[in-house]
């Protein structure tokens, strides 16, 4: 709508500053005649914008201009205080500055938006952890996040999995992510990804970096997780699913006459795949790769004789 397209070139110029029409027109996704149509309205409107011609120009409002958050629909309004995450911003050192700018943003509100903010705040809350993982100690997660904020460098000893598994590493810190509770450094040279748990020595430094220019952190996290699946699931195994049963991961599915499904799934290795389908029990039957089906013939009947062993010696 109109009416929420004014709204967001004020907040786009009071927060970037100088915008051209085209790129106004690109962040709004529309032409740029229509960022020419919006401008002449506001400026009726009497909003102080104003353009300047020339290679450096463009839209830029008043010195000391400020537009008051009545722009906000519903749903931007509930969306706002669901998006709320208390806990990663207490583990930030944030706690206290994100319930005053949740206050500010509340009391700029009208009175029907301020209702709606609070039914949400109190019937959705954000759990990002699943259920059976351990809370890491991050101690160093408010170092980075400041070196991260100012360009510095960190000279850390780092945990990794291989050997030798205690190492010295200079970071360049680009962002932070937090990802099902865990906290992880996205750095230069590289870039790489670091547990911020994993770290355990950090000295910071007075020396500052160049944050490249192009560097999107959202863009190189969807790369990263993409390429870390890629790698994960190397293999694949066939397998007849329980009439009834479903695998998230499972392709090529196509169901048979006895109502039983045969599916192609992603496996990470064969000592991965056997623990994963023996939990499954009788509801799957692997037919492919032979190895895993092997082991899997071989460990059943493992558990066969020890539990059957087990039942004669407790009848004695």
């Amino acid at each position: 709508m109109k009416s929420s397209r004014l709204v967001s070139i004020l907040l786009l110029l009071q927060t970037r500053g100088r915008m051209t029409a085209a790129q106004l027109a690109e962040e709004l996704e529309v032409s740029v005649r229509t960022v020419y149509r919006d401008v002449e309205a506001l400026s009726a409107a009497g909003v102080p914008l104003y353009g300047d011609a020339g290679h450096a120009g463009g839209y830029r409002l008043l010195d000391g201009y400020r537009t008051r958050l009545t722009g906000l629909t519903t749903d931007e309004a509930e969306a706002l205080f669901l998006a709320g995450a208390p806990g990663p911003a207490a583990e930030l050192g944030l706690g206290s500055v994100l319930a005053a700018a949740q206050l500010k943003v509340r009391a700029a509100l009208p009175t029907e938006l301020r209702a709606h903010a609070d039914r949400v705040s109190g019937r959705f809350h954000l759990d990002a952890p699943g259920w059976y993982a351990e809370a890491e100690e991050t101690p160093y997660l408010a170092t980075v996040a400041d070196a991260v904020w100012n360009n510095r460098v960190l000279n850390i000893v780092y945990r990794r999995w291989r050997t030798p598994t205690d190492v010295e590493r200079r970071l360049e810190p680009y962002g932070l992510v937090l990802k099902a509770g865990r906290w992880y450094v996205v750095a230069g040279p590289g870039p790489r990804t670091f547990r911020v748990d994993q770290i355990l020595e950090l000295a910071t430094s007075d020396e500052e970096f160049g944050r490249p220019e192009d560097f999107d952190l959202a863009a190189y996290w969807e790369a990263y997780q993409r390429d870390f699946h890629e790698r994960l699931y190397r293999g694949e195994a066939v397998v007849r699913l329980a009439p009834g049963v479903r695998m998230a991961r499972a392709v090529n599915v196509r169901e048979s006459t006895d109502g039983w499904t045969l599916a192609t799934v992603p496996v990470e290795s064969i000592d991965h795949a056997l623990g994963e389908f023996l939990r499954m029990g009788t509801d799957i039957e692997v037919m492919e790769p032979p190895e895993l089906r092997e082991r899997l013939a071989r460990t059943v009947a493992q558990l066969a004789e020890m539990y059957g062993n087990s039942s004669a010696r407790g009848g004695h």
